[in-house]
Order: structure tokens, then sequence, then C-alpha cells
């Protein structure tokens, strides 16, 4: 039987391995088998970190709330209790792009909750 060698095939995907890998640096960008075990790893942490970003932003906005109501002499857990009394329905991020992009808002969202 006659030997049958990789040809088309195998450079397509080779070509396709190292097209995802495109930016990395070093031997992760040119030899296969670097990239492949590049492209199972990125994409491992890609999913965990995914996760990880929904986290990570409420932190942030807690962290701006916060900032923005130390002027107010209040402490963003009372503040967060005082809106649940009150039945103000905004959520963390909204408070947080309030805090920053119009604090004249947020001032009357503040004075609601006193």
């Amino acid at each position: 039987m006659a030997r049958v060698k990789g040809g088309k095939m195998a450079q397509k995907r080779r070509k396709y391995i190292l097209e995802q890998t495109k930016g990395y640096r070093f031997g992760r960008s040119t030899k296969v088998g670097a990239a492949r075990e590049a492209i199972y790893h990125a994409q491992l942490h890609a999913f965990d970190h995914r996760k990880d970003k929904k986290g990570d932003f409420r932190r942030l906005w807690i962290s701006r709330i916060n900032a923005a109501l130390r002027p107010f002499e209040m402490k963003y857990s009372r503040f967060i209790k005082a809106l649940s009394d009150k039945e103000i329905k905004l959520d963390r991020k909204i408070l947080a792009t309030l805090a920053k992009d119009r604090p004249d808002d947020f001032k009357r969202v503040v004075e609601a909750t006193k």
C-alpha cells in the first residue's frame, strides 16, 4: 500500500491553530505544539475569568458608591438598607454610574433615603 502523507489537511489544521495564537509571544505563536497548549490554557482561563468578571464589577460599583457617600456622612451598608426600606429599586451598577457621572442626581437619591 502507498504511504499517505498529511498534505493539505495537516497544513490546514496547523494554519488554523497558528491563526488562533496570532499576537502571542515567542514560540507560542510560531510552533504548533506550543500554540496548541497556549490555546488550551487561554480557553480555560477565559472561561474562569468570564465568571470572575461579574464579581469584580460588583466590587468596583460598591467602592464607587461608598466613596460617593462619604461626603454625605453615610456608609454604604446603611445606604443600601435605607434604599430597600424606602423601596427605591436602583441596582448597584446604576447607583455607581450616577455617583460617577451625575453627582447631582446621586445627591437627590441620597437625600430621598434620609
